[in-house]
C-alpha cells in the first residue's frame, strides 16, 4: 500500500507541475518551429583526491514556451569510489519547470527519480544498498543571459537516503 500512495503522490506531483503550462503550449503559433525553442545544457563534475574519484554527467533540454516559462528534462549518472572502502553508481532523470517572473529572476520546481547501488564496509562487512531517491527542489536563482546561479531545497530529502549531503543546494545552470 506504501508503494501505492508513492505512486499516486508522483502522478499529483506530475500534473501540479505541467498542467497550468500545457494551456501556454496551446497557445503557441502553430507556424513556429519547434526546435528554435528547444535549449540544451547539463553539468559535468570530477572531483578526486587521495584514493577517491567522484564523476558526474548530466545532460538535459527544456523547451521555452514564452520569455518567462520552460519545461525540460535531464538524465544524471554518477560513479564514486573510494579505495577500499565505497563504491556507488546513481543513475537517473529529472523533469523541471523554469519561470522567469523578471529578466534577472528564475524561479524552478524539479522532481528528481535517481536509482543507487552503493556498496561500502562497515563494520567489518560489506553492505549493499540498492533503492530510488526522490527529490523535490525549488529554487530561485539570479540569471544573466544563458546562464543562472542561486539555490534549490528539497522538499523530499531523507538525511539517510539522499545522495546528497544537505537539504539546501547551490546550483549553476547553463543553457544554449
Amino acid at each position: 500500500m506504501h508503494t501505492f500512495s508513492i505512486i499516486i503522490k508522483k502522478i499529483a506531483l506530475f500534473f501540479i507541475i505541467f498542467y497550468p503550462c500545457s494551456n501556454l503550449l496551446n497557445a503557441q503559433q502553430s507556424n513556429s518551429d519547434f526546435w528554435d525553442h528547444v535549449r540544451f545544457g547539463g553539468g559535468i563534475g570530477l572531483s578526486f583526491g587521495d584514493g577517491f574519484f567522484s564523476g558526474t554527467l548530466a545532460p538535459s533540454a527544456i523547451y521555452e514556451i514564452n520569455n518567462q516559462v520552460a519545461l525540460g528534462v535531464g538524465l544524471n549518472g554518477t560513479y564514486n569510489t573510494q579505495k577500499d572502502f565505497y563504491k556507488s553508481t546513481i543513475l537517473g532523470g529529472s523533469i523541471i519547470t523554469l519561470f522567469n517572473p523578471a529578466d534577472a529572476i528564475q524561479l524552478s520546481a524539479e522532481f528528481e527519480e535517481l536509482h543507487v547501488n552503493r556498496k561500502y564496509e562497515s563494520f567489518y562487512n560489506l553492505a549493499d544498498d540498492v533503492y530510488w531517491s526522490p527529490a523535490l527542489f525549488i529554487g530561485a536563482g539570479y540569471r544573466s543571459g544563458n546562464v543562472t546561479f542561486g539555490i534549490r531545497y528539497d522538499l523530499l530529502y531523507d538525511e539517510d537516503k539522499s545522495v546528497y549531503a544537505n537539504a539546501w543546494a547551490p546550483f549553476l545552470r547553463f543553457y544554449f
